[in-house]
C-alpha cells in the first residue's frame, strides 16, 4: 500500500533518536532540523520503504543518510559494528557518486574527532564502485569491507552476479536510490528496478529509501521504487519560494528584424547576468548553447572573457569537469548548457537560472530553476524568455503550471524484454533457478508487474538457444533450460566475461557519415537518421541533399539543390512537449476563443491574460494579438476542436495538409506516420510529413484524401496501422540494434575486442532479418516495436485522440486558404526555413505576416 505522511514528525522526536555524538555533529553544523529531515529521518530509522519528494538542495541525501550514519555509529560505539555492507546509495551520475562519497567522508571525520575526545575511535567506512573503480580498490573492499557501498544502477548489476562481492550484499539493512526522476522514466530505471529485486533475494528485510525531485505521479513512481511492497511517500516539493516569470525581449515577436531581436534577447541576458552574481543558460540543444556563448562575448568583449563557459554532452569529459570546478569556485560569471546540468551534481552557488526557449515541460523547468538557490532557504529565480509567438504561449501556460504546482506525469517504459533478457542471464551466472521462482521475482518489479508468461518463455527460449537458425548469425545459447524440472542456470565458461563485459542499456552512439557514393559530404547524429526515409531533404554544411539509403553508419544521398528541406536540421535534438502541458495549452486556446465569441473587449482580454497567465504587459499584448490574427483569418483549434488546413504553395508547386494537433511530437510521430501509411495504402503513393508539437502537415504535388485516411484509421486498431508502418523505417531498424545490443544477440565485447558500432549496425540488419523468418512477433523485435511506439513517440495518448474524434468529442473543422494561417507559420516553414540564414529566416516569417495582415484587413 503507497500512503502520504500527513504531517512531519517533532524536532524532539527525531532528536531522541540520534546518538549523543551524532547530534553534538549536527547541531554544530545546522541550526535545525530541515522539513524533509522531519518526515524522514524517523521513517528510515525505523525501517520504513520510504521516497523523499523534495526539490534541488532541499536536504534530501542528508535525509536519507543521517538514521543510517546514526545506526553506524550506535553500534560502533557498541563494539557491535560487523564487517558487512550496511547500506547501498545508487546514483545514475558516477559526478553525483563522487560528491556523496566526499559528503559522507567530511561528517565521518568530524564524528570521528569528536569521538576522540571521549577517548573512542571508530572505523566506519565508506565504499565508491563505478565503472572507473581500479582493480586495486575492488580488491581492498573484498578484504575490508564497506559499511555503506555507493555505486551506479549498472555497477550493482555487476556484483549481484560476480560470486565473492555479493556475498557482501547479503542481509543490507537499506538500499538508497537517488535521482529517481531521472531514473524511472527510461530503461537503466527498469534494468534497476530488476537489481532491486535480486537485491532482496540476497536482503529480504532490507527497506528501500527513494530521493526524487518534483515528480508525477507520486504513487506510480513510489511503487516503481518498492514494486509490490508498501511504501510511505514524504511530500515536501514545494517547500521553497519561488520568483519565475516570462520575459519577452519585445513587445512585438514577429513584426521584427533579426537585428533588433538579436540586440534586445542579448542585451536582456547581459542586464540579467550583471545584476547576479552567477547564471546558468539552458538553451535545450548543444548549438545553441555554443551560440549563447559566442554572441555574449562578441557584443561584450570587456564583460565576458575567462568568466564565461559552455557545458554540454559533445564537449570532452576533462572540459566538462574544469567547468564544474570553476563554478563551484565562483569563477565564472556565467554558464550556458543544453541540458547536461539539469541534475543533482554539486555545482556550487546559482542566484538565476535562464531557460531560453521553452523546456518543454513543467517538471524539467522545476528542476533547471531549482539549481539556483541550491540551499535550503533560498528562493529559486528563474526566467524563460521565448523565441517566438508559439514559444511565448507555451512558456506562460508552463509558468502558470509551475506556479500552481501542476507537475506533467512521466512515462515508466513497462515489460522492456531486451533489459529482462540480460538480467534473466546475470540471474542464472550467479544462480541455478526454478522458472516459477525466478518469473516470481521478476514480476515484483513495478516495470514487470504485468508480464505475460508468454513473453517470459520466449525470452528463456531465446537464451537457452532454441532457435536453431541463430547460430548461423553466430548467436549461441547462453543458459541451459531443463524442460523437467523447469530449471536453468549457465552455460559456458565464457558467460560470466560476456555478461560482465556486455552489460547495461544505454546504446552505443556514433555519427553518421554522409555519402555521394564513395565521397563523404558530412556527418549527422543517429536520432536525426531515425527520422529520415528515402525522399526526405536535409541541409548540411549549407547544401541540401536528398536521403536515399543507410548501411551501417553510411547514409548515402544525392544532391538536391534548389529542393526544400522536409526534415528540419535542429529536430533530433529538440525536446519533446509533455502531453499535459500540450492539452493545458490547448485548454487556454478554448478558453481565448470564447473570449472573442463573447465579444470582450482587447482591455477586458488583456485583464484576463493577466489574472489567468501571470505575464507582463509586453507578453500580453502579443498573445492578444496572435490570437487575434488567428481567429479573423480562420479559426482558433483546440482540445474540442481539431483545425485540418489546406493550402497550396505556389512556389514549391505542393499542396499542404496542416493537422492543428496540439498533442506534443510524441503523439503527432504516431499521428502522421498513421495518416501517411493510409494514404499510401488509399492512393498508392508516399507523401511528405513534417512534424512538430503543434501539430503536423502531409504535403504531396498531387492531392491527398486525408480525411479519407484519417477516418480509415478510427476503424482500425493503431498498433497494427503502426506495425505496418515502421516495417521498413530507419527508426525500427536502429532501435533493433540497441535491442539486441542489451539483449546480449550483438555484443559490444568479446575475447577483448570492441565491435564498432558500425559493425554491431551492419550485424543487427542481417540479424533483423533472421529474426523475421523465425517469426514475426520474435522477442526482441516485438521489443524495438514497443520501444519506438510507446518510449520513443506516445501511441497511448494518439489512440486516445482517434477515440475523441470517433465519439464525436474533438470536432473537425475544414480550412481552405491561399496562405497558411498564423497558428502555421512555424509548422510549414520549419524546413524551408533551414535553408534561411537567421536574419532571412526572420524577415521571411515577417512578410507572411504582413500578407496575412493584408488578407485580415482587405
Amino acid at each position: 500500500m503507497i500512503s502520504f505522511l500527513e504531517k512531519p514528525h517533532t524536532k524532539e522526536a527525531v532528536e531522541r533518536l540520534l546518538h549523543p555524538l551524532v547530534r553534538q555533529w549536527f547541531f554544530s553544523k545546522f541550526k535545525e532540523f530541515s522539513l524533509p529531515q522531519l518526515y524522514g529521518v524517523k521513517e528510515v530509522h525505523e525501517r520504513s520503504n520510504l521516497m523523499v519528494v523534495a526539490p534541488t538542495g532541499g536536504t534530501k541525501t542528508l535525509t536519507a543518510h543521517l538514521a543510517i550514519l546514526n545506526e553506524l555509529v550506535r553500534l560502533a560505539d557498541i563494539g557491535k559494528l560487523e564487517e558487512r555492507v550496511y547500506a547501498v546509495y545508487i546514483s545514475p551520475l558516477k559526478a553525483l557518486n563522487a560528491d556523496v562519497f566526499v559528503n559522507l567522508q567530511q561528517p565521518l571525520a568530524e564524528i570521528q574527532a569528536l569521538a576522540q575526545q571521549h577517548h573512542k575511535t571508530f572505523d566506519i567506512r565508506v565504499g565508491l564502485r563505478t565503472g572507473d573503480t581500479t582493480a586495486y580498490e575492488k580488491q581492498k573492499m573484498l578484504k575490508k569491507s564497506p559499511h555503506i557501498l555507493i555505486t551506479t544502477p549498472e555497477s550493482l548489476a555487476l556484483i549481484l552476479s560476480s560470486t565473492k562481492f555479493r556475498e557482501l550484499l547479503r542481509n543490507i539493512d537499506w538500499c538508497i536510490v537517488d535521482e529517481l526522476h531521472a531514473l524511472c522514466e527510461n530503461k537503466r530505471g527498469v534494468h534497476l528496478s530488476l537489481s532491486l529485486e535480486r537485491l532482496q533475494e540476497l536482503a529480504p528485510e532490507m527497506t528501500r529509501v527513494g530521493l526524487s525531485a518534483t515528480v508525477e505521479p507520486l504513487q506510480d513512481v513510489a511503487k516503481f521504487l518498492v514494486g509490490n511492497r508498501d511504501c510511505r511517500i514524504a511530500n515536501v516539493q514545494f517547500l521553497k519560494k519561488y520568483d519565475l516569470q516570462v520575459l519577452s525581449p519585445l513587445p512585438d515577436l514577429i513584426d521584427t528584424t533579426h537585428y533588433k531581436l538579436h540586440h534586445a534577447l542579448y542585451t536582456l541576458l547581459d542586464n540579467l547576468i550583471q545584476e547576479h552574481k552567477t547564471t546558468l543558460i539552458f538553451t535545450n540543444t548543444r548549438a545553441g548553447t555554443e551560440r549563447v556563448v559566442h554572441h555574449l562575448k562578441e557584443k561584450f568583449p570587456s564583460k565576458y572573457v575567462e568568466n564565461i563557459g559552455a557545458h554540454h554532452g559533445s564537449l570532452s569529459k576533462k572540459h566538462r569537469l574544469d567547468i564544474e570546478q570553476r563554478l563551484r569556485e565562483g569563477k565564472l560569471k556565467v554558464c550556458a548548457t543544453s541540458t547536461s546540468l539539469e541534475l543533482g551534481i554539486d555545482i556550487g552557488y546559482i542566484d538565476l537560472v535562464i531557460c531560453l526557449g521553452s523546456p518543454k515541460s513543467v517538471a524539467r523547468f522545476a528542476q533547471r530553476a531549482g539549481r539556483s538557490g541550491h540551499r535550503l532557504h533560498e528562493t529559486v529565480k528563474g526566467k524563460l524568455i521565448p523565441m517566438d509567438r508559439d514559444d511565448l504561449i507555451e512558456c506562460s501556460v508552463l509558468l502558470k503550471h509551475a506556479l500552481e504546482k501542476k507537475i506533467d506525469t512521466l512515462h515508466i517504459p513497462e515489460n522492456c524484454l531486451d533489459v529482462l533478457a540480460q538480467q534473466i542471464y546475470g540471474m542464472a551466472i550467479a544462480d541455478r533457478w526454478q522458472m516459477k521462482d525466478l518469473f516470481k521475482v521478476i514480476r515484483r518489479s513495478y516495470c514487470y508487474r504485468t508480464l505475460s508468461e508468454q513473453d517470459f518463455l520466449e525470452v528463456v527460449k531465446y537464451l537457452a538457444g532454441e532457435y536453431a537458425s541463430l547460430e548461423d548469425r553466430h548467436i549461441y545459447a547462453k543458459i541451459w533450460y531443463d524442460e523437467k524440472t523447469h530449471e536453468i542456470g549457465r552455460r559456458g565458461k565464457m558467460g560470466r566475461v560476456i555478461y560482465m563485459t556486455n552489460i547495461g542499456t544505454i546504446p552505443d552512439q556514433t555519427r553518421i557519415i554522409v555519402k555521394i557514393q564513395e565521397h563523404i559530404v558530412g556527418f549527422l547524429d543517429e536520432p536525426f537518421l531515425e527520422r529520415l526515409k528515402r525522399g526526405d531533404i536535409f541541409v548540411l554544411g549549407g547544401n541540401t541533399y536528398e536521403f536515399l539509403f543507410a548501411r551501417g553508419m553510411v547514409a548515402q544521398v544525392r544532391a538536391a539543390e534548389g529542393k526544400s528541406p522536409t526534415v528540419p536540421s535542429w529536430f533530433s535534438e529538440q525536446l519533446p512537449l509533455s502531453f499535459d502541458l500540450a492539452m493545458a495549452i490547448q485548454k487556454f486556446r478554448r478558453l481565448m476563443e470564447d473570449q472573442f465569441l463573447n465579444k470582450k473587449t482587447k482591455d477586458e482580454m488583456l485583464q484576463f491574460l493577466h489574472d489567468y497567465l501571470y505575464v507582463d504587459k509586453n507578453a500580453a499584448e502579443a498573445i492578444y494579438y496572435y490570437f487575434k490574427e488567428q481567429q479573423m483569418f480562420a479559426q482558433i483549434p483546440h482540445d474540442k476542436k481539431l483545425l485540418v488546413e489546406f493550402y497550396q504553395d505556389e512556389q514549391q508547386g505542393k499542396k499542404f495538409v496542416v493537422f492543428h494537433t496540439l498533442y506534443g511530437r510524441r503523439v503527432n510521430d504516431v499521428l502522421s506516420r498513421a495518416i501517411g501509411f493510409a494514404i499510401s495504402r488509399l492512393q498508392h503513393r508516399d507523401v511528405e510529413l513534417g512534424i512538430t508539437d503543434n501539430g503536423f502537415y502531409v504535403a504531396s504535388e498531387k492531392p491527398t484524401q486525408v480525411l479519407r485516411a484519417l477516418e480509415a484509421l478510427q476503424k482500425e486498431d493503431l498498433w497494427s496501422v503502426m506495425k505496418l508502418a515502421l516495417e521498413k523505417t530507419e527508426v525500427l531498424r536502429r532501435r533493433f540494434r540497441h535491442c539486441a545490443g542489451r539483449a546480449l544477440m550483438i555484443l559490444r565485447m568479446y575475447k577483448g575486442e570492441e565491435k564498432r558500432v558500425g559493425r554491431q549496425q551492419v550485424s543487427s540488419m542481417i540479424l533483423l532479418n533472421a529474426v523475421r523468418r523465425i517469426s514475426d512477433e520474435f522477442s526482441i523485435l516485438k521489443e524495438a516495436r514497443r520501444e519506438v511506439l510507446e518510449d520513443l513517440m506516445d501511441i497511448e495518448h494518439a489512440a486516445e485522440v482517434l477515440a475523441l474524434i470517433k465519439e464525436g468529442k474533438i470536432e473537425i473543422k475544414q480550412f481552405h486558404t491561399p496562405l497558411p494561417s498564423p497558428f502555421a507559420f512555424n509548422l510549414v516553414t520549419q524546413g524551408y526555413t533551414d535553408i534561411l540564414k537567421m536574419e532571412d529566416k526572420v524577415e521571411f516569417i515577417r512578410r507572411m505576416h504582413q500578407q496575412v495582415l493584408a488578407k485580415i484587413w482587405q
